[in-house]
């Protein structure tokens, strides 16, 4: 008897939008990534096309990590203080689709470092990579409103994606990627209502939506990530049922969420029974995130490069069509 798969049908789909500009393009990247397009639910191929796979990002920053665990260290220590070195390598060794450089060196209460220093940076890494960037800021409002305008003064052309902006603080960073010509993140707590809002404020300056990339925050394994997830969902749907200003394309940090709880970090000596550490963190970084591949998330920012390898390994299996979505 033959089997007829019960198929929902969607009224709009999610919008795309593209990071980094080749030569041709008025930048300097060897390529571009689309990310968003999906028709469906994520992953299922039978029901609409999803024409964008997710892409794996790996995190670096402009300064040493000294609170990251030393499981780190083999990876990466030999070019923490080198953030070119560093993405080349993410890139070239670690296989990252595309770099997040977080200026953590900005905040005040670290090195306070100059936005000078920072757009100098960027240009560095620009150099040293052919793959799109992503630019976040230190998470100080006040350091980041004189940053990040500079970077994207320096980086004009170059199509980077910017963050973050939040409803309470805006509008610096939207004015400098509308004259620059970037793509912003917009950052909302966990809250849909808030997400949706902060869609309309920017492109009410008239910032196109198809450049605009939703952060909707996420929450690591055993720490909310099903709160962060049901967001995510509720976002998805609401984009294919036709809502615009949900209908973004999503980035989570999951690096930067997993590697600071207590199952990640903790020792094996202080709880024996669960297991090596640095396995255990890995696996919780990449469970993290294929959970939220499950939401719909777009851009996926590890930190661990083994852990990033088993997203891409994840990401390519979910991709593939059966003879049941054909």
């Amino acid at each position: 008897m033959a089997f007829n798969a019960v198929k929902e049908k969607y009224r709009s789909k999610v919008g795309e939008v593209v990071l980094g500009a080749t030569k041709e393009q008025g930048g300097t990247r060897a390529y571009t990534i689309t990310v968003g397009g999906e028709a469906a639910l994520p992953f299922l191929h039978f029901e609409g096309d999803i024409p964008n796979r997710p892409v794996v990002a790996l995190e670096i920053w402009d300064v040493e990590p000294t609170d990251w665990n030393d499981c780190f260290k083999p990876f990466y220590a030999d070019v923490w203080n080198d953030p070119a070195a560093w993405a080349k390598k993410c890139v070239e060794e670690f296989g990252a689709d595309l770099i997040v450089l977080r200026f953590k060196g900005a905040d005040p209460d670290i090195k306070d470092a100059s936005p000078e220093d920072c757009a100098k940076v960027v240009k560095d890494v620009l150099a040293a990579v052919g793959c799109p960037l992503v630019v976040i800021g230190c998470g100080k409002p006040e350091k980041d409103n004189l940053v990040l305008p500079l970077v994207a003064e320096t980086a004009a052309g170059e199509n980077l994606l910017l963050g973050v902006a939040e409803q309470d603080n805006y509008k610096s960073l939207t004015a400098a990627c509308m004259v620059h010509k970037h793509n912003i993140i917009a950052q909302s707590p966990i809250d849909i209502n808030i997400c949706k809002q902060l869609n309309i404020l920017i492109t009410d300056m008239n910032l196109p939506a198809n450049r605009i990339v939703i952060d909707p925050t996420i929450a690591a394994l055993g720490y909310g990530v099903e709160y962060g997830y049901s967001i995510m969902e509720r976002a998805r749907n609401g984009a294919l049922q036709g809502d615009n200003m949900l209908g973004m394309p999503m980035i989570g940090n999951v690096g930067f969420e997993v590697w600071r709880t207590k199952e990640a970090n903790a020792s094996a000596a202080d709880f024996p029974a669960w297991g090596e550490q640095e396995t255990r963190g890995i696996l919780w970084e990449a469970t993290t995130a294929m959970a939220l591949l499950q939401a719909g998330i777009d851009v996926v920012v590890m930190r661990h490069p083994k852990a990033a390898t088993l997203i891409k390994q994840n990401i390519e299996e979910l991709m593939v069509k059966t003879s049941f979505d054909e």
